[in-house]
């Protein structure tokens, strides 16, 4: 039994000494992290663990990829393999060093732990492309420009335009190699270059700077404005002068003038404005005209003006307004001038026959033509004086039409005018002697009425003792209702009595009066 256990103790001990002997330990790697394309870099590999008398056969890779060995070494027991390696683009990756035992199939092989080589190409020949080719179009359009190099790689890319770097915005990214402008204006336009840079150690900075490619940016042609001015040959010859003109489009641009749908004339100009002179009849509508522009893309067309030219005609009138500062003292005014009729009219101010410019130290004219002109005047010591305006057509102003005068000073602005007032208080009187007759005829018509009411009671009360001493209801026997039906009768008959008996029946009644109180 005990013989039994140890064979078995010493076959366990002798089963472990040999798979210690038989395994290997985890390989060590040393690399740099980044190296510069075609230099000479030592990679290390190093095995702590050693089968006794075995060599041991040390395999540089990139991980993943055991079909391309990148160098090996035989090791022996403590020695550090030792891999000179001339980089190449391709050793860029992750590395592990691999460990077998070269004579010994049994022995498992281990590997290291992985480490980054990042090899750095330096960057040359940056050249800027454009995606679609173009170098000149219409603003609105997509602009991508690519910056391509020869070599290079881990670079970083900078866009310049006009030698400053383009700003980002919704409109404009950068990314990476490409540049996108997706809505151009004539603002992109300029010469762009790309730089491209990539470092090695943090130290050493390689550059390279493209060739500047120009890019235009063309402006479209804005909707031209029309106007037209009437120039006089002679004394009956007059033509129209048309000027359009665009505020923005880049240059040349081609200028048309229509009449309706017929054209009249057109011309290419090097600027953004041109004229067309057409004969004209004073007083006859000659039809309608309308400008087009064009620079390349598309047409921009004005609004549509009447071909018709009214001369000035009158009354010329002039009215104006005042501003009220404190104290409700008038300030300013505000003088208005305006014809009757006339497409064309020149406006003038005077000031006692003076005429006034366009600005001085109390006066400013605005024109509104053709509707009228404005003169606004600060109230004082100086703008006190006589005012009119005369209005005449531009174009010849040999006749023209005045409007009345008006003297303006700031004492009769300020004060109240006779009419107002005599208005004012008229209608407080008449108010008054409204009133003070309403209640008079009301007092009248009382006391009228009143006065009847008293006499009718009076006289009633003066009837009244006579008879009831003539009339003793209680010394008769008859019937109630039957006497005071003969009452009723006899006041009817009384009632219709005429006028001209009406002093004897006072005379009577005065008689019964008197005898009625003797016996009493």
């Amino acid at each position: 039994m005990f013989a039994s256990v140890l064979l078995i103790t010493l076959g366990l001990c002798y089963c472990s000494q040999e798979n210690i002997q038989s395994f290997l330990g985890r390989p060590q790697l040393f690399s740099p992290p980044e190296a510069l394309l075609r230099s000479v870099v030592d990679i290390e590999c190093k095995l702590n663990t050693y089968p006794k008398n075995e060599s041991i056969l040390l395999q540089l890779y990139k991980e993943g990829n055991r079909e391309r060995l990148l160098a090996e070494y035989t090791a022996l027991a403590g020695e550090t393999a030792t891999f000179p390696i001339f980089i190449r683009q391709y050793h860029e990756g992750n590395l592990e060093c691999v460990a077998k035992a070269q004579n010994n199939s049994k022995i498992e092989p281990t590997v290291s732990y992985t480490r980054h080589l990042r090899v750095v190409v330096p960057v040359k020949g940056a050249q800027v492309f454009v995606d679609s080719g173009h170098m000149e179009f219409f603003e609105g359009k997509i602009l991508e420009l690519h910056c391509k190099l020869i070599a290079g790689n881990h670079v970083s890319y900078t866009w310049l335009l006009n030698g400053q770097p383009v700003s980002q915005s919704p409109h404009h990214r950068a990314e990476g190699e490409k540049l996108l402008i997706t809505r151009t204006t004539s603002q992109d336009s300029g010469s762009y270059m790309c730089v491209a840079t990539n470092t090695f150690n943090g130290t050493d900075v390689f550059t390279s700077n493209s060739s500047e490619v120009l890019i235009t940016v063309k402006e479209m042609v804005s909707h031209p404005d029309i106007s037209f001015s009437v120039l006089k040959e002679d004394s009956h010859n007059y033509s129209a002068v048309v000027t359009c003109q665009s505020t923005k489009g880049t240059l040349p641009v081609t200028f048309s003038l229509y009449n309706r749908t017929e054209l009249v004339a057109n011309t290419t100009v090097g600027e953004r404005n041109a004229e067309f002179k057409v004969p004209l009849v004073l007083g006859q509508h000659l039809g309608w005209l309308q400008c087009q522009a064009n620079n390349g893309d598309e047409i921009a067309f004005s609004k549509r003006i009447p071909l018709e030219v009214v001369p000035v005609g009158g009354p010329v009138t002039m009215h104006y307004d005042t501003d009220v500062g404190e104290n409700y003292a008038v300030i300013g005014l505000r003088l208005y001038c305006k014809a009757v009729k006339g497409t064309h009219p020149l406006y003038q101010w005077f000031l006692n026959k003076t005429l006034l410019h366009d600005r001085g130290s109390f006066y400013y004219v605005v024109h509104q033509p053709p509707e009228q002109s404005v003169l606004l005047l600060s109230v004082g010591t100086s703008s006190a004086g006589t005012y009119h305006c005369e209005v005449s057509d531009s174009f010849d102003n040999a006749t023209a039409i005045s409007s009345t005068r008006r003297y303006l000073v700031k004492e009769v602005l300020n004060r109240l005018p006779f009419l107002g007032v005599a208005v004012v208080f008229g209608s407080f009187t008449f108010l008054v002697l409204l009133v003070s007759v309403c209640c008079w005829v009301g007092v009248v018509f009382r006391r009228r009425q009143f006065g009847e009411k008293s006499m009718a009671s009076l006289e009633m009360v003066r009837m009244k003792p006579a008879y009831e001493g003539e009339l003793d209801l209680s010394d008769y026997d008859e019937d109630v209702d039957l006497m005071r039906t003969a009452r009723g009768e006899e006041f009817d008959q009384g009632a219709e009595v005429s006028v001209h008996e009406w002093p004897q029946n006072v005379r009577v009644k005065k008689t019964l009066e008197d005898e009625a109180v003797e016996e009493s």
